[in-house]
């Protein structure tokens, strides 16, 4: 089993549960006492949200550069960003380390595909829903990416920074995002990518009528996947 090292805390809500799916995962692979071999380096959300807000995107991959090159010294074979929206610097991060990193968004194509759909909607960050970075990713295998209508792209990027990362779930957020997830479906999208790895706390299948993506899991599976492959 290769060790897999985490770039965590963005938020660490969501990187809980990615330790969580992927100690799962192993023990349903191998059975018995099986764990993931893993490190985690966890960052200050704080200190990478305002990279973000001010645009500060190089010093951003910078800053997670140097945790990726932490978490290779440290024994990491392969590392997964457990976050959507800072794969806007992946390229960084790729440059500083010589063991693989897995793309969230090439996991999540490939798993839209493997459904045979061809129309999906993007939430996420209104980083994520509104820059070319993660968006054409998906549309370079062939998928049209829809986002909702700019109100719902505030309404959904509020909630996770004010509710979500903050480990606040509300029904009453829940069922606006289900009216943007509705809207989506009512413009085409025959599956929903939970493109913010929060947002998986939130809605989950039985919420809506057509397929989710969530992100979060998908990364976990081609993480373990990558991890076992012999």
């Amino acid at each position: 089993m290769k060790t897999i090292g985490l770039i965590g805390g963005m938020s660490w809500e969501s990187s809980a549960e990615y330790y969580r799916l992927l100690n799962e995962q192993v023990k349903q692979r191998l059975g018995g006492l099986h764990s993931a071999e893993c490190l985690m380096y966890s960052v200050d959300f704080e200190e990478i949200e305002r990279f973000q807000s001010q645009g500060k995107w190089e010093e951003a991959g910078e800053r997670l550069a140097d945790v990726a090159r932490s978490l290779e010294k440290g024994g990491a074979e392969l590392i997964v960003l457990c976050t959507n929206t800072m794969h806007k610097v992946i390229s960084s991060i790729e440059e500083a380390v010589s063991v693989p990193v897995l793309h969230i968004a090439d996991a999540t194509a490939k798993e839209i595909r493997a459904n045979h759909l061809h129309t999906v909607g993007l939430l996420g960050t209104k980083y994520t829903m509104e820059q070319d970075f993660y968006k054409e990713r998906i549309a370079d295998s062939g998928i049209e990416v829809l986002i909702p209508e700019a109100a719902e792209r505030d309404m959904i990027n509020e909630i996770i920074f004010d509710e979500l990362c903050l480990g606040k779930i509300n029904e009453s957020s829940k069922v606006k995002y289900q009216q943007a997830i509705q809207n989506l479906i009512d413009r085409g999208a025959q599956g929903i990518i939970l493109g913010c790895t929060e947002i998986g706390l939130l809605i989950h299948d039985e919420d809506v009528e057509v397929p989710l993506f969530d992100t979060a899991r998908i990364h976990v599976k081609a993480a373990v996947e990558k991890a076992l492959d012999n």
